[in-house]
């Protein structure tokens, strides 16, 4: 699994340290051995989730601002975990309203050391943002429209939502609320998977 990320990362030009690759095939192993039981995801070969989990979700670092983010609608950690493990100054709130994803998230958390993320059982609506966050991010989580709407209490007056999406989310960003602006669409390439990939970043203009 170490030579298979390695070989990913290198196509990507993505570096990492050995620890950094080591905690990133942990998570996926951790996820393959609760995902029996616990349905945390759809995906089942470990090697797919290395491409589908692992680097669908780290490509996002680059584009990220700031040092405190919060993942909503993480699931199963995805791209909370994966963004933490490569982005180690940097802190993640994982939120979910399910607890069995809760569960799994403190497991990985005590067992990988991840002291810079914290899970959080919550519908995102009822949770307090104090202090609130750089980043607000979401995969495949919810429309653009319903993220902003859900979410707008949670980023601080400079910060920034992050929504991965597929294909270009042209029809959602035409319908968004006012008071929101889309900043750019980055198109991510990832070599190893189909279908297009872009980040959304889109900025609050209330303030």
């Amino acid at each position: 699994m170490l030579n298979k990320l390695s070989r990913l990362l290198n196509d990507e030009g993505i570096t990492l340290s050995e620890h950094q690759q080591q905690q990133l095939v942990d998570y996926v192993a951790l996820l393959h051995k609760w995902n029996k039981a616990y349905n945390l995801t759809s995906v089942r070969d470990p090697e797919e989730m290395l491409v589908r989990h692992i680097i669908d979700s780290i490509v996002v670092a680059p584009y990220l601002e700031g040092r405190r983010f919060i993942d909503v609608g993480t699931g199963p950690g995805l791209p909370g975990i994966p963004l933490a493990i490569v982005c180690p100054d940097a802190h993640f709130t994982l939120l979910d309203s399910l607890g069995k994803r809760v569960r799994f998230l403190r497991q990985v958390k005590h067992e990988l050391k991840l002291d810079n993320v914290t899970p959080v059982q919550s519908r995102v609506e009822a949770f307090s943002a104090e202090p609130p966050f750089d980043g607000v991010i979401s995969r495949a989580f919810a429309s653009l429209t319903d993220m902003v709407n859900w979410c707008q209490h949670l980023p601080a007056e400079s910060g920034r939502f992050y929504a991965l999406k597929g294909v270009r989310p042209d029809d959602e960003i035409s319908v968004l609320p006012a008071g929101f602006v889309v900043e750019d669409i980055v198109r991510l390439t990832v070599k190893n998977l189909e279908g297009e990939r872009h980040l959304v970043r889109i900025k609050s203009v209330k303030y």
